[in-house]
């Protein structure tokens, strides 16, 4: 699906949601991102370089979606599954060195999964895999977290320790961009959001959206309801 006239840009300690409906260009506008895909015409930059010149990966992590695959026939430890994220190349030595390094450990604890260290990735819930997943994504300290549809399959309350995750890690500075489909996740989570269908429909600030710009994205009128602490908010 192409995309055009789409410009906008991911700050540190900024959570940016990409919010579009199926088919508006959302994997399109991923894949532009992280260089698998050229532009026809403009250019997408990755800390400054052209992204298909990118070659600083350990300032980026990408997190898929849960597979089937990993949760019925992958035989892994979390331990092992995180310690993927030290991967630095052929390492004939490494066969001798069984202590686990200072990153995978810190990714471990950051993410919470300490307690399911020894445990098979395949015994564990749909949304502590995609805990784990994050841990892999971690270990090597990255700028930028990607996430495309991350929360795919986990129940409510895992999904909300996976925002809650999510929230430290911009806290602290890193910036986040995630792929949904979902206007809750955008209204609730996001500091920004880049809506799109094809083209760029709204950037901005969640609050700032409104009922015409989703009707844009959707094709229905849609009316919004948001509580917090000190407002209400509605949007036509």
């Amino acid at each position: 699906m192409a995309v055009e006239d789409v410009s906008f840009e991911v700050r540190p300690g900024e959570f940016t949601v990409i919010l579009g409906p199926n088919g508006s260009g959302k994997s399109t506008l991923l894949k532009l991102v992280l260089g698998l895909i050229r532009p026809g015409s403009g250019e997408v930059s990755l800390f400054g370089r052209p992204a298909h010149e990118f070659r600083d990966w350990q300032r980026i992590a990408y997190v898929p979606q849960v597979v089937e695959e990993l949760s019925s026939n992958f035989p892994a430890t979390v331990e092992e599954l995180v310690s993927q994220g030290d991967y630095r190349g052929f390492n004939p030595t490494a066969i001798f060195r069984r202590r686990v390094s200072d990153g995978v450990l810190a990714a471990i604890a950051t993410t919470g999964v300490e307690a399911l260290r020894r445990r098979r990735i395949s015994e564990l819930s749909v949304g502590q895999q995609q805990r784990v997943l994050i841990a892999r994504a971690l270990v090597r300290g990255p700028e930028l977290l990607v996430l495309d549809e991350p929360v795919a399959g986990v129940d409510a309350g895992g999904q909300e320790e996976f925002y809650s995750l999510l929230q430290g890690l911009v806290g602290n500075g890193m910036a986040v961009l995630l792929v949904s489909h979902d206007i809750g996740v955008a209204l609730r989570e996001a500091t920004t959001v880049a809506c799109i269908n094809k083209s760029l429909v709204f950037h901005g600030p969640p609050h700032a959206i409104t009922g015409k710009e989703l009707h844009e994205l959707y094709g229905l009128p849609v009316d919004i309801l948001l509580h917090d602490d000190l407002h209400e908010h509605e949007h036509r």
